[in-house]
């Protein structure tokens, strides 16, 4: 997990990720990662239960760049 932190508060699962942070750009290129488990991991003490989480910021000049190209 990168920049992923859960917490189990009696039956409450808490989920933290720093909002400031970058991990890079998505093998797409499409986004900005933020934060991401990798996949489905198991919560802590409730093994049956699986997150699979990514947080992204879709990259805005990317997605400019191909409207304007499908308008010509």
């Amino acid at each position: 997990m990168d920049n992923v932190e859960f917490e189990v508060e009696g039956d409450h699962l808490i989920i933290r990720v720093d909002l400031s942070q970058e991990l890079g750009v998505s093998s797409s290129g499409k986004s900005t990662i933020i934060a991401t488990t990798g996949g489905n991991v198991e919560v802590p003490g409730w093994e049956a239960v699986k997150v699979g989480l990514n947080v992204y910021r879709p990259q805005q000049a990317d997605r400019s760049s191909r409207q304007m190209a499908s308008q010509w």
